[in-house]
């Protein structure tokens, strides 16, 4: 069972290369990034503080497939919850197990490739091919603007840009899982890469990892 493990900062452009690799494979793709979120939301939806571990923990042990497709987990305000209930050891431990099922137990059965900020290092340590994709923090705050822009909001790069290095340094400097390249990862900088640029370096590794 071959697992690539994409790894890397927000708005990197790792998804979209998990996504056409997973297409491109025929391999299951899970967005990790999504779980977090999910459990994120769950505790914001409610009123309730998603740095509080055991809040966020009940979240997770209660966290369904379903939950995985609202509506909202794809704006600034799940992320920052998500990035919040990522550092709670009892939250990790909750979602550990069941991202680890997906991977060696893919629904197809072909293969599985997963995406997050710690597939290399924690969930997936033995996955056959590692990737670590990053870009520089303005080039990614550049494309962050332009999704928020395409979906009709309104955005300000300075903002978007001093959240995006928010997140970084703690998810850089947090004591569980901090985001780093995984031994063994082929680090692909996507800062000058555009998007099929990005896919065709990224499928090239595989090809040679595998």
């Amino acid at each position: 069972m071959t697992i690539i493990a994409i790894d890397g900062p927000a708005a990197a452009g790792k998804g979209t290369l998990a996504r056409r690799l997973a297409a491109e494979l025929g391999f299951d793709y899970l967005d990790t990034g999504l779980i977090y979120r999910a459990v994120g939301m769950k505790v914001v939806r409610a009123g309730l503080d998603p740095t509080d571990a055991a809040t966020a923990e009940k979240a997770a042990d209660e966290l369904a497939p379903a939950d995985l497709q609202a509506g909202d987990l794809r704006d600034d305000t799940a992320a920052q919850a998500a990035s919040k209930v990522a550092v709670i050891p009892g939250v990790r431990a909750a979602l550990l197990a069941f991202q680890r099922k997906f991977a060696s137990h893919p629904p197809m059965g072909q293969g599985a490739i997963l995406d997050g900020r710690d597939i290399g290092t924690v969930i997936c340590p033995d996955a056959k091919v590692k990737l670590f994709v990053t870009a520089s923090a303005e080039k990614r705050a550049e494309r962050r603007l332009k999704e928020l822009q395409d979906k009709g909001l309104e955005a300000i790069y300075g903002t978007v840009l001093a959240d995006l290095k928010e997140r970084d340094e703690r998810d850089r400097n947090r004591s569980v899982a901090p985001l780093v390249p995984a031994e063994g990862a082929v680090v692909l900088d996507t800062s000058d890469l555009d998007a099929d640029q990005a896919f065709a370096a990224a499928l090239d590794i595989v090809r040679t990892r595998r």
